[in-house]
């Protein structure tokens, strides 16, 4: 059960859509300007994603970014298993 006003994301710990933007972006040799140019959006919502200060990503932003980093939408969103 996840508390009120929680997405599941934040309440697991660590979203792994925080660090699975930053990895990939990181992997790929882009900056948070590159990136934002590549995807199409603002360079304050990379900061806000990787920072964790994002109350939440619509799906048309997920969709640039994976296609900017050229991995599946997806792979951003779930947590590796250990």
């Amino acid at each position: 059960m996840v508390p009120n006003g929680t997405t599941l994301l934040s309440f697991c710990g660590v979203s792994p859509l925080r660090l699975r933007v930053k990895e990939a972006r990181e992997a790929r040799g882009l900056s948070q300007s590159a990136l934002s140019e590549l995807a199409g959006v603002r360079r304050a919502t990379i900061i806000a994603i990787e920072q964790g200060t994002t109350s939440g990503v619509d799906f048309d932003t997920l969709e640039r970014l994976a296609k900017a980093l050229e991995v599946e939408p997806s792979w951003l969103l779930v947590r590796a298993r250990k």
